[in-house]
C-alpha cells in the first residue's frame, strides 16, 4: 500500500509592508482598466427560471388594521316596486399613525400608499369589505340583506387609508 505525502503550500507572509502593496497597486489599477475596455460577453445560455419578489399584506396586519379602523354607516330604506331596499355607504379609516406602536413599518405617507395600492388589488380584503357593508346594513336597517351589492374605493391621505363602499341591498 502507497501512502501519498500532502503538499503543502508556502504560507504567505502576514508581515506585508506599505511599500509591497504600493508596487501593487499600480498592477491592480492597470488590471481594473484592461477589464473596463473590454466589450460585454455575448450570452450563450439563459436561465430557465425568472425570480420575482412580491410584496401582499399579512393576514395578522389585516386582522389589527379591521379591529382598529374606525366605522361609519349612513344610508336609508325605501321601498321601490313593492320591494325594501337599502342604499348607503360605509367608511373605512385606517389611521397608520395611531397604530404605529403594533406595526413594524413605518407609518407614513409612503407606507399609507402602499397600503392602499395592496387593499385595493387584494381579493381577501374586498371580501372582508364586503361582509363588514352586509353587518352594517343589518345594524343600520335592523334587517338582514338577502342580496348585496358593493362597490369599493381606497384613498390614502397622509398617514390614514380611507375605504369608502357604496352598498345597495334587497332586504
Amino acid at each position: 500500500m502507497t501512502t501519498s505525502k500532502p503538499t503543502s503550500r508556502p504560507k504567505a507572509s502576514s508581515g506585508r509592508t506599505n511599500a509591497a502593496r504600493a508596487e501593487r497597486a499600480p498592477s491592480l489599477r492597470r488590471a481594473a482598466d484592461r477589464f473596463a475596455m473590454r466589450p460585454l460577453a455575448r450570452v450563450h445560455r439563459i436561465t430557465l427560471f425568472e425570480r420575482e419578489i412580491r410584496e401582499r399584506l399579512s393576514p395578522a396586519a389585516l386582522d389589527v388594521l379591521f379591529a382598529r379602523a374606525d366605522v361609519i354607516s349612513e344610508g336609508q330604506q325605501a321601498t321601490r316596486a313593492g320591494a325594501a331596499e337599502y342604499v348607503g355607504s360605509t367608511m373605512l379609516t385606517f389611521d397608520l399613525g395611531a397604530m404605529s406602536p403594533v406595526l413594524r413599518d413605518a407609518c407614513d405617507a409612503a407606507t399609507a400608499r402602499r397600503l392602499a395600492h395592496l387593499l385595493e388589488g387584494d381579493a381577501a380584503v374586498a371580501g372582508r369589505v364586503k361582509s363588514l357593508a352586509a353587518a352594517e346594513t343589518a345594524r343600520v336597517t335592523g334587517a338582514r340583506p338577502r342580496a348585496l351589492n358593493t362597490e369599493m374605493r381606497v384613498e390614502a391621505r397622509g398617514a390614514r387609508v380611507f375605504i369608502d363602499v357604496d352598498v345597495e341591498a334587497a332586504l
